[in-house]
């Protein structure tokens, strides 16, 4: 073979190279484009000012292909599967309460995404921001709007297995003064301080007194329900097999997910309610596993995600055992009602 034919093989050689790159270029250009586009029959979203404030409000990060996903949307509250109300501002996870949100984004890298806790007043303005170390996962804000908290994955990112390590922190947003992790919260367990290298928290949940919060503690293989002291700093032990409570609008409750035995290690959680007087579990009758925190519409009614077609749908089940589950919104996850 030629010198000129060498050269010409390998210049036809890059042409093809060349061509190949820019059809797959194309097509993923044209996939994107497509999931972009807003589905048939999906729910009917305009943008518009988004509040924190005002009664009767829902706000939730909406789900639904289109140029509005991942963004924080407003409906009735009465009417949750009506036409949604975009911001333009995208989070991951998200809660608010008394005009205080709290939005767990993804900061895009050049190399790979970081996360940030913003914490938003109740026009969704800016307020302050925060380095969160890990995938977000819970957040919360007290029913004062003085308190948030966050928990995000540091190692793993599945509460079903055992090998994941959590980060939660709380900030007084009235100050800004962060606790980046409840681990140095000292730990009373059976009426004794806990040490062990093995400690994480998830799951955070605010009383009304600005003092008492309640979350999720794992050590020993085991999970428990503690009662938190934001003054003392210290969280105690209240029960066994307890994870993502959430605390009831007057204190006397928490909904939260259990492992049940015999269920599938990837799905092991039914939906209970605890008594926090008596300690008596009440199972809900939602037969699904529920792998979320949920939030209580009332004091009749939690209200929660499961899996559907464009990723999550709000369901919603009474909260003393009875009836059945109801799905209120498609494509939606981490719903808040502002009061």
């Amino acid at each position: 073979m030629t010198v000129r034919t060498r050269i010409l093989v390998l210049l036809s050689a890059l042409l093809v190279l060349a061509g190949a790159a820019t059809a797959s270029v194309l097509h993923a250009s044209a996939r994107a484009e497509q999931r972009n586009r807003p589905r048939p029959g999906g729910p009917r979203i305009t943008s518009g000012p988004v509040t924190l404030t005002g009664p009767g409000r829902m706000v939730f990060r909406n789900m639904a292909w289109g140029p509005h996903r991942d963004e924080l949307v407003s409906v009735p509250a009465s009417d949750p599967a009506g036409p949604r109300t975009a911001s333009h501002l995208k989070c991951l996870r998200f809660h608010a309460a008394a005009g205080t949100g709290v939005c767990l984004r993804a900061v895009h890298g050049p190399v790979s995404d970081t996360y940030r806790a913003v914490i938003l007043d109740a026009s969704l303005r800016e307020r302050a921001r925060y380095d969160v170390p890990g995938i977000p996962s819970r957040a919360r804000v007290s029913p004062s709007g003085h308190y948030a908290a966050w928990t995000a994955f540091v190692g793993g990112d599945s509460y079903a297995g055992t090998s994941f390590s959590t980060r939660t922190a709380i900030l007084d947003v009235r100050t800004g003064r962060l606790t980046p992790s409840l681990e140095s919260y000292r730990v009373v367990k059976d009426g004794r301080t806990h040490r062990a290298a093995d400690v994480n928290f998830w799951g955070v949940t605010f009383a009304a007194d600005d003092r008492t919060f309640y979350a999720t503690l794992a050590t020993g293989g085991r999970t428990h329900l503690v009662r938190g002291d934001l003054r003392a700093r210290t969280v105690t032990t209240l029960h066994e097999n307890v994870e993502c409570p959430s605390l009831s609008p007057d204190g006397t409750r928490v909904v939260h997910k259990k492992r049940v035995d015999g269920l599938p290690k990837d799905a092991p959680w039914r939906l209970y309610v605890l008594d926090l007087r008596t300690m008596r579990e009440t199972p809900l009758a939602e037969p699904r596993s529920v792998d979320d925190q949920a939030v209580w519409k009332d004091a009749r009614t939690v209200v929660y995600a499961l899996p559907g077609d464009y990723g999550a749908d709000l369901y919603e089940v009474p909260a003393d055992g009875s009836g059945r589950p109801r799905r209120i919104s498609t494509a939606a996850v981490s719903p808040a009602y502002p009061r």
